[in-house]
């Protein structure tokens, strides 16, 4: 739960009028109504009513993050986190991170720089529930911290960093960079996650002074946003968190942005990266500094678009790599301009820095053009509603700008700031952070290429844990603390939960057009945007013998520009209606997905329509996309979860089946294809015969239904015959098979089966079964392998939502050196699951996902989803209705009985991605004989 899980408080927001043909003019402001007040103990709050869905957010930020350590003691805050999701005084062992999925709520944390933030949302009912859950968190945990959970929690840390940084290609570089930015005694010098020696050396007594020092309520933010009424809310925030005492004054910190004496270039054989990539960083300016809206736009005017200096040098012209990437990144004391090109296999990164310099240059030149201007203020106007399109997005905004600026609305003033920006704005910033600025430079490169890395790179200081077999002492959730419990004047015990909300679908019409597509809409008019997705049936699933990944191909080409417009243009199109648009392949479909400003919805279909019927088959784009697509490939062979997942498949459904290999194809396969096997996979699969045009929004069924009047008529239908696939293979079960990761940190574990189709009527009964094993946190595999063993930060299972046939999984990444205790564990708990399903998992599952059914629809993409599964699976409107009394009828025997149908574990194979050398000769331990050694591409190794 490291870095910043929530989405950027400090968005790229203007309001601006798109210029191609709009519906209407853009409003000149934009603000969420709120009511701001503070308690006696200083906690601010901050309410927001938004009665759309029966829904409530709770959000609690607290102004302490890696920031406020020491050299030392780093980790410190994100580690804090960790264990304020275990006790408190008044709340059940266990009830935090178990009660609220329960509830049918979700709940997070997260960790950056500068704040950590934890947060909910539930069904109105089990709103008091949460603040008495939040509020025992914030003030009444601490007595309940004992040695066993600490040691506990660091090995979940542990876990967590072997997963994102240690086992991850280029997962130091952050580390790498943040240490020669910033000087030793900055707060930025160590990343959020910290030092696992720090770490390990935490003592309890340090954990209470970090508490004492930084958690009193006069340094939080609480925000709740959602279905309440504001008077009663106050009454119930008063009672629950008005007794947390008052902590310590906290000042917040001065900016201490920073200045290089000369550029810094480090270099570092990675064991995981198979491509070498260049990254430079530019130290900024603080938040809300004047330089920063300028300084956002100039991140997107580099490189955010395919006529940006960068991407025309470093992509089209050079073709050193498939994109280039540069953010302005800000945070409370200090700002960093980066960017980072991940380049083609076996890349001299000098020649990367040469064109980093030639694009620069060009900027300098042909400076900023009034049209790539308003592209980016286009753009920007779309992401400030998407920032704002959910509960729990208008909770994170108002608490992070309350607590960074002093007002929960200061995104009106980001917005009308960021639109004051000027062409000679952004000149200015460029000169003052860019041109001829020093800056850090990191050369990541595959193990043994030393050579790649730019010329003078000094290696880079990186600590890699060294994981040893046996090091670790057996960790447990150990006895209860012995404390005297806080007395209190309000009575803190279990609050009763509220009226049952009711579960309301949104309103569903239909429609059939004359040449076949069928249309399926619901009208939404929280925010100004319309999402839509056109759906067409087929993709993986019907690619011809020996051309694995054309679906994708074919799907990244539909973008590369039409008939009549260049690739350059097509985008500019796009982006200038304040729009996005992507088109993907997935395993049974291809999906063109979009959305935009709510009155520029007809031109947003237009083009559309201009993708789908004038193709242009742009022999230039076609050769980088097979560049791009190739290096793709290779960079996913560095990822161990990638590997497991590829194989995975490759060993369900066998080498000849459609989904027994990855969608991208393979390096072969690509390098196969001709620019017509493109048109005619086109000409033969995509008709509206086999698709479904789902569109969610401010956007009537009229308007609609007008809008694609056009494509009706010129459309037209063919008949489409997908192939036959082969029957997969009949796996012998409880087989083991290993993947060789050598020096691997973790091992990436799966066991599963093909099981079920997602038309199957069994399907939703088997996903209801399994939401007490792997459905969440709550579940017996995440309890048992993360909380209990503190082997994992996370394991899960689920079922697959094809229509072919589909497998059922379980899947975790545990630390190596208990590879095989984790395989027992998962086996154990899977044998075990149908004989030890009780009549209280009965009750739980069906709260859980009846409750958990009143956040299903809140988003726009929750809609588009809901009307893709009723189109997909011929569903009628009202079918989650009609789920939900299925799953109330079911008995502890309908439980068993599809739990023993579909997850009968002697027919399951388990996969291990992991280091060999160490972990292969103890995998015959698990009995089931020696593992099939496999390559990364699921092939038998002699």
């Amino acid at each position: 739960m490291s870095g910043t899980p929530w989405r950027s408080a400090l968005p790229l927001l203007i309001l601006a009028v798109a210029c191609q043909a709009p519906q209407e003019t853009a409003s000149s402001s934009f603000e969420i109504p709120y009511e701001r007040y503070v308690l006696d103990n200083g906690l601010e709050v901050v309410l927001h009513q938004d009665r759309s869905e029966p829904i409530v957010a709770v959000a609690t930020i607290v102004h302490v993050g890696s920031s406020r350590e020491r050299p030392g003691k780093t980790g410190f805050a994100h580690f804090f986190e960790h264990m304020s999701f275990n006790d408190s005084e008044n709340v059940p062992v266990g009830a935090n991170r178990k009660l609220i999925p329960e509830l049918g709520g979700s709940r997070n944390g997260g960790t950056g720089s500068d704040s950590t933030i934890y947060y909910e949302v539930v069904p109105k009912d089990a709103f008091e529930k949460i603040l008495w859950i939040d509020s025992d968190r914030l003030g009444y945990m601490i007595n309940t911290v004992t040695e066993e959970a600490l040691e506990r929690e660091k090995q979940v840390v542990m876990n967590e960093k072997r997963e994102r940084v240690d086992n991850a290609p280029y997962g130091h570089t952050q580390a790498v960079q943040r240490a020669n930015l910033y000087p030793e005694d900055h707060p930025y010098h160590w990343t959020v996650i910290g030092s696992l020696d720090d770490l390990q050396s935490a003592t309890l007594a340090d954990v209470k002074e970090f508490y004492a020092s930084l958690y009193g309520a006069n340094n939080a933010t609480l925000v709740i946003a959602g279905d309440i009424d504001i008077e009663e809310t106050k009454g119930l925030v008063d009672f629950w968190f008005g007794e947390i005492p008052r902590g310590i004054e906290v000042e917040a910190p001065a900016p201490q942005p920073v200045q290089l004496d000369g550029t810094r270039s480090l270099m570092f054989e990675d064991n995981f990266a198979t491509l070498p990539e260049l990254r430079i960083v530019f130290p900024t300016v603080e938040q809300f500094h004047d330089d920063q809206y300028a300084l956002d736009v100039l991140a997107r005017l580099l490189a955010g678009s395919k006529v940006a200096p960068l991407y025309e040098v470093i992509v089209e012209e050079q073709k050193l790599a498939p994109d280039v990437l540069v953010a302005h990144v800000t945070q409370e004391i200090a700002g960093e301009l980066r960017l980072r090109v991940r380049a083609n296999v076996d890349t001299d990164l000098d020649r990367v820095k040469q064109a980093i310099d030639e694009g620069l240059s060009r900027f300098e030149v042909e400076g900023v053009a009034a049209e790539e201007l308003q592209r980016v203020k286009a753009q920007a106007e779309r992401g400030l509603y998407d920032d704002v399109e959910d509960v729990l997005s208008k909770a994170f905004q108002l608490a992070s700008y309350n607590e960074f600026a002093g007002d929960p609305g200061y995104i009106s003033t980001v917005a009308e700031r960021m639109q004051a920006v000027t062409a000679e704005d952004v000149l200015a910033v460029y000169e003052r952070y860019v041109r001829g600025r020093p800056s850090v430079m990191t050369s990541f490169v595959p193990r043994g290429r030393a050579e790649l890395a730019l010329a003078g790179a000094m290696p880079a200081e990186v600590t890699e844990e060294q994981i040893i077999q046996g090091v670790e002492a057996e960790v447990s959730q150990g006895e209860e603390a012995v404390y005297e419990k806080t007395v209190t004047v309000a009575d803190r015990s279990e609050p009763a939960l509220g009226e049952p909300p009711v579960l309301t679908t949104p309103a569903v019409w239909t429609a059939a057009l004359d040449n076949g597509l069928e249309v399926f809409g619901i009208e939404n008019t929280e925010v100004p945007l319309v999402a839509f997705d056109l759906s067409i049936r087929g993709g993986q699933l019907v690619e011809p013998k020996g051309k694995a990944g054309l679906a994708n191909f074919l799907a990244a080409m539909m973008t590369e520009g039409t008939a009549t417009r260049t690739s350059v243009e097509f985008e500019k199109a796009i982006d200038l209606l304040g729009a996005r648009l992507s088109v993907r392949a997935g395993r049974e479909d291809i999906r063109i997905t979009g959305s935009t400003l709510a009155r520029n919805f007809e031109p947003m279909v237009a083009l559309v329509e201009e993708l789908l019927l004038e193709p242009r088959w742009d022999e230039a784009e076609y050769e980088r996309l097979v560049r791009e697509i190739s290096t793709r490939l290779r960079d996913r062979e560095a990822s161990p979860p990638a590997i497991s997942s590829d194989v995975f498949s490759r060993l369900l459904y066998g080498a000849d089946h459609a989904f027994g290999t990855r969608s991208l194809g393979t390096l072969d396969s690509v390098a196969s294809f001709e620019i017509d096997d493109l048109k005619t996979f086109f000409d033969a699969n995509l008709s509206p015969s086999v698709s479904t045009f789902h569109v969610a929004g401010d956007v009537s069924e009229e308007r609609v239904l007008d809008a694609l009047s056009s494509l009706a008529e010129r459309w037209e239908a063919r008949e489409i015959a997908p192939p036959d696939q082969p029957s997969p293979p009949e796996l012998e079960g409880q087989t083991v098979y290993f993947v060789d990761v050598p020096g691997a940190k973790q091992s990436v574990l799966r066991v599963g089966r093909l099981a079920l189709s997602a038309a199957d009527p069994d399907a939703t009964r088997l996903g209801h079964a399994n939401e007490r094993l792997g459905g969440g946190s709550s579940g017996r595999l995440f309890q048992l392998l993360r909380i209990e063993k503190g082997y994992t930060y996370g394991a899960y299972s689920g079922i697959s939502d094809t229509i072919e046939v589909a497998p059922f999984s379980a899947v975790t990444s545990v630390r190596a050196n208990v590879t095989l205790e984790s395989l027992q564990l998962l086996r154990d708990q899977i044998q075990g699951y149908a004989p030890s399903f009780t009549q209280a998992d009965v009750d739980i599952s069906k709260n859980q996902i009846v409750k958990g059914n009143t956040r299903a629809f809140e988003s726009l993409a929750a809609k588009l989803s809901l009307l893709r599964r009723m189109s997909q699976l011929d569903l009628p409107p009202d079918f989650v209705e009609r789920e939900q009394g299925e799953l109330l009828a079911m008995t502890l025997e309908d439980f068993r009985e599809v739990i023993t149908a579909y997850l009968d574990e002697s027919r399951m194979i388990y996969l291990v991605v992991g280091d060999a050398e160490t972990q292969l000769p103890r995998i015959a331990e698990l009995g089931y004989g020696q593992p099939v050694l496999l390559d990364i591409h699921g092939r038998i190794l002699d």
